[in-house]
């Protein structure tokens, strides 16, 4: 549980798609690890409070990444100039199967968990590696940076390496009932979360034994979707009897509805899958620098958020090779610009404000009241200095916050809270 203080500073969150709230040398209260409100005059009920004065530094939402793979961030800016499948085989997969050597596991681990813990990044939900010891040793370096994260262990049993493929979907299944009994207890701010790689990699008698463990620990579940041409219809023909590419996680109920799920990225999404993750209440985390990067194409992120489907944001690592949420977010309006330009005219693009509500509000939604400094939210904030980013005019707080956004890699975080305990 966090504790009591108060905030002095520039302050800027969103309480919709619409909106971005800011104060100008404000208040903001943390009782015992939520936001207790914002104010212009601090009241009298809190004036005995510790005060923390930034010197009129901005005060942001912690950024929550929807979609990461911590094993992918030794390779990181490589082969990026490859698609997909090309870039799994060559690059992804080779290396995830170094994680069965812990003395490579921990070193690399470390270097991502401090690396996290250093970003903008309060909330994240990771991927690991099929591996189920390297996984654990991910939990517990992420567990002691203090953020609140989702990690899950990979399932894979097709269409990969050999040493991926975990001797086939009983063994994949009974390694990850070990590994949730192995955490059971453990930790604090880290959670497990059911990870099947995507459809490809999956045997259907794996997502049978998947949707059964999903069931057992009630566990929220992390995937893939609609991210490359030739995945969907790669995903046709492994599965024929689907509707739709999300109909094939939906046949084994393993998208949403029962229990939360992230689904990444959705390029390709058409209006049945949308309407299905909507019902199903799914969460999109839409990664636009890896789209990029792998020639996946151009998420339509306008027509989700004014659909009222629930959208966040991810870095993707290593898909994308930079782990802050900021860059994201602007990204995320460049790529919609190039939507509305060169592919359909009548889907506006997205808004600075939308894109910053998408990386707080938003994505922070799957961990409940989080990603937002309205009163009850979870006491997640990041302070930035923007001191860096040199200008003759007087700024409101909402033009700052837009140029930090644009040009974050000038600013420098001063401090960051999860659950109103102070991270760095």
């Amino acid at each position: 549980m966090g504790d009591n203080f108060i905030l002095r500073g520039d302050i800027c969150w969103s309480t919709g798609p619409d909106t971005m709230e800011t104060v100008r040398n404000g208040w903001i209260v943390c009782e015992e690890g939520k936001c207790a409100g914002v104010f212009t005059r601090l009241p009298e009920q809190y004036k005995g409070l510790p005060v923390t004065d930034t010197g009129g530094q901005l005060i942001v939402p912690g950024l929550t990444d929807l979609h990461l793979h911590a094993p992918q961030y030794t390779f990181r800016g490589m082969g990026t100039d490859l698609e997909l499948l090309d870039w799994l085989e060559n690059h992804t997969f080779p290396e995830e199967e170094r994680y069965e050597d812990m003395s490579y596991a921990s070193k690399a681990y470390d270097i991502f968990a401090q690396d996290l813990k250093n970003s903008p990044t309060t909330r994240a939900c990771v991927f690991a590696t099929v591996h189920r010891e390297a996984t654990e040793y991910l939990m517990e370096a992420l567990e002691q940076t203090g953020l609140c994260t989702y990690v899950g262990k990979v399932n894979m049993d097709r269409n990969a390496p050999k040493a991926l493929c975990e001797g086939g979907a009983a063994a994949s299944a009974k390694e990850t009932r070990r590994w949730l009994e192995d955490i059971r207890g453990r930790f604090s701010h880290t959670r497990p979360i059911l990870t099947p790689r995507f459809v490809p990699a999956c045997s259907d008698e794996l997502m049978g034994e998947l949707a059964k463990i999903r069931e057992e620990w009630n566990l929220p579940v992390q995937s893939h979707l609609s991210e490359n041409q030739s995945e969907v219809e790669w995903v046709k023909e492994l599965m024929p009897e689907a509707e739709f590419y999300g109909d094939a996680y939906d046949r084994f109920g393993l998208f949403g509805g029962a229990g939360p799920a992230i689904m990444a990225h959705c390029v390709w999404s058409d209006d049945r899958e949308m309407g299905r993750m909507k019902d199903r209440g799914v969460h999109i985390a839409h990664c636009p620098q890896s789209n990029m990067n792998l020639s996946s194409g151009i998420a339509p992120v306008k027509k989700y958020l004014s659909s009222g489907l629930r959208l966040g944001l991810g870095s993707d690592m290593a898909g994308g090779y930079h782990l802050s949420i900021f860059r994201a977010m602007l990204e995320a309006v460049q790529v919609s610009k190039l939507r509305w330009r060169l592919v359909d005219q009548d889907l506006a693009p997205l808004t600075l404000k939308e894109a910053f509500y998408i990386g707080t509000k938003g994505g922070g939604s799957f961990f409940g009241k989080v990603g937002s400094f309205e009163k009850g939210y979870a006491f997640d904030a990041v302070v930035m200095d923007d001191r860096g980013i040199r200008t003759a005019r007087d700024l409101s707080v909402k033009a700052r916050v837009e140029r930090m956004i644009c040009m974050s890699e000038q600013c420098t975080m001063t401090a960051k809270y999860a659950e109103g305990r102070r991270i760095c």
